[in-house]
């Protein structure tokens, strides 16, 4: 298949237009696009980057380059977590060659203009593109609420290729960026489940790991849901589902914006499957997120995505004054952790023993306890990554049973919540 570029973009590519950088910027664009089978590139008018957290030196040294060959960003764009806090570098445990090129790395991004935000919800923090609009982002919980909250248009986009397309300006247009590819054919219907349980947080990181597992990469819509999920839910539940899944898109019907009705999300046509839930389903789906059955638990850790500020709050409003048995991480954008110095909060999280976890998070770099051993989450998305990239194993809970857990040192259990 051809791919029709614009006079600009053949100028670009040609080196008659902008810096060298800009060409090879636009050079990994179009060859994405060949080889995906776009017909052409489509203007973006955001990116996210993913590509800033190390995970070795040819990212770092492809960035130099293009800092080098005089490439900036030519569209807002915010950056995902590094691998290093830095405001406080000494938190991660890298040796010295690592620290050293992940550092780099970051800096490569905003020699090109990227904005530090550090965060994988940058959505929080600002970055919020309007319904409709094309984007492009990398970091897969990011990708998800932008599509399926705010109903922009985006697909996953990888390392390498994030920043391509933030300094171009353009993606290839394909998948997501296409109105028709962004229908459903799956249909889950959530009206069996107990009313009370949709009312639960919890319930929402579950979810989300379930629609993965059931979904793939097949768009669903979700039917039976309450018409007043938080947006802290839907982000859970995003998280959770692009983690078990190539989840980039979910239509919850009369919640997200192209989905008022089912009919809207499936675009007029027949779902290819329907599935029911059941109370069993997802309690399967819950004890499916703890690969541990130890009393113990040597770490509690939040914050993926990022925790925000009243997020926080509701730590502190839980553990009621008293502090923690074992180490308790709290993962959060710089954002939030200059929003909670502003009013005494950062002061009393940390009075209890927290440790703010800020520009990265525990899951990605070595922050968490050397030994190995057990961590215990609210989120879906640690759950099921923490043992594959840190070796602890995870005890997925509810947030009052986290903070309750870490007072005591214990797993604690508030059956009420899923009965």
């Amino acid at each position: 298949m051809t791919l029709r570029l614009t006079d600009e973009e053949k100028a670009i590519l040609a080196g008659g237009k902008g810096t060298y950088g800009d060409r090879m910027a636009m050079e990994v664009v179009a060859e994405s696009a060949r080889y995906l089978g776009a017909k052409s590139l489509v203007p973006v008018a955001s990116s996210h980057i993913d590509g800033c957290l190390y995970h070795g030196d040819s990212g770092t040294l492809y960035c130099e380059k293009l800092v080098d060959q005089g490439a900036r960003v030519r569209v807002p764009t915010s950056t995902n977590v590094g691998a290093l806090n830095l405001l406080k570098p000494d938190q991660c445990r890298l040796e010295p060659h690592r620290k050293k090129m992940a550092f780099r790395l970051m800096v490569a991004h905003e020699k090109m203009g990227c904005a530090p935000s550090w965060t994988c919800a940058p959505y929080q923090a600002g970055a919020r593109p309007s319904l409709g609009q094309q984007i492009a982002w990398g970091e897969s919980n990011a990708v998800a609420f932008a599509n399926t909250v705010l109903g922009a248009r985006t697909n996953r986009y990888g390392d390498f290729l994030d920043i391509a397309c933030a300094i171009s300006a353009r993606a290839p247009d394909f998948g997501l960026h296409i109105a028709e590819n962004r229908t459903a054919r799956l249909v889950i219907d959530a009206s069996d489940l107990p009313a009370r349980l949709l009312q639960e947080d919890a319930f929402y990181p579950v979810l989300g790991a379930l629609i993965g597992r059931l979904a793939g990469e097949t768009i669903a819509a979700v039917t039976g849901m309450p018409d007043n999920v938080s947006e802290d839910a839907l982000k859970a539940l995003c998280a959770g589902a692009a983690s078990t899944g190539a989840v980039a898109l979910i239509h919850i019907v009369g919640v997200t914006p192209e989905a008022t009705t089912l009919k809207a999300a499936l675009g007029g046509l027949v779902p290819e499957v329907t599935i029911t839930l059941t109370h069993e389903m997802i309690l399967e789906a819950r004890d499916a997120l703890s690969l541990s059955q130890s009393e113990i638990i040597n770490s509690v850790a939040l914050g993926s995505p990022h925790f925000n500020t009243t997020e926080c709050k509701s730590v502190l409003r839980l553990a009621a004054g008293r502090g923690f048995e074992i180490p308790f991480f709290i993962c959060m954008g710089r954002h939030t952790f200059e929003e909670l110095k502003s009013d005494d909060t950062l002061q009393d999280l940390e009075h209890l023993g927290i440790e703010c976890v800020v520009d990265t998070c525990v899951v990605v770099t070595p922050i968490l306890p050397r030994a190995g051993g057990v961590m215990m989450t609210n989120s879906a998305k640690f759950a099921h990554y923490v043992q594959g990239n840190t070796g602890h194993a995870p005890i997925f809970g509810t947030l009052r049973e986290c903070v309750l857990s870490a007072q005591s040192g214990r797993v604690i259990r508030d059956p009420d919540v899923w009965s």
